[in-house]
C-alpha cells in the first residue's frame, strides 16, 4: 500500500477524535512504511484543515514526516509525505 486515506468528514466536530484519527493514520503508516497519506478535511469552512494543519505543525507530529504538500486542485485534501 502506497497510500493511506484518512477522511475527517465523519468527527469533523469532535476535536479530541480528530487528533487521535490522525495519530493512529501516523503510527500506521510508520508501521507499514507507507509514504503518503492523504488526509480529507473536507472544503467546509476551513476549520477542520486548520486543525489539521495545526495538529502537522507540533515538533513531535513534524520530526515524524518528511513534507506536507496542499493539493491545488482541491482545497479539502492535504497530503504528508514519509521518507521511511
Amino acid at each position: 500500500m502506497a497510500r493511506l486515506k484518512i477522511d475527517l468528514h465523519p468527527i469533523f466536530n469532535r476535536g479530541r477524535q480528530i487528533d487521535e484519527a490522525l495519530e493512529e493514520a501516523f503510527d500506521e503508516a510508520e508501521r507499514k512504511r507507507i509514504k503518503t497519506i492523504e488526509i480529507i478535511p473536507g472544503k467546509g469552512s476551513g476549520q477542520l484543515k486548520k486543525r489539521v494543519l495545526r495538529f502537522l505543525e507540533q515538533g513531535r507530529i513534524k520530526s515524524r514526516y518528511h513534507r506536507v504538500e496542499k493539493d491545488s486542485k482541491n482545497f479539502g485534501r492535504v497530503f504528508v509525505h514519509f521518507k521511511h
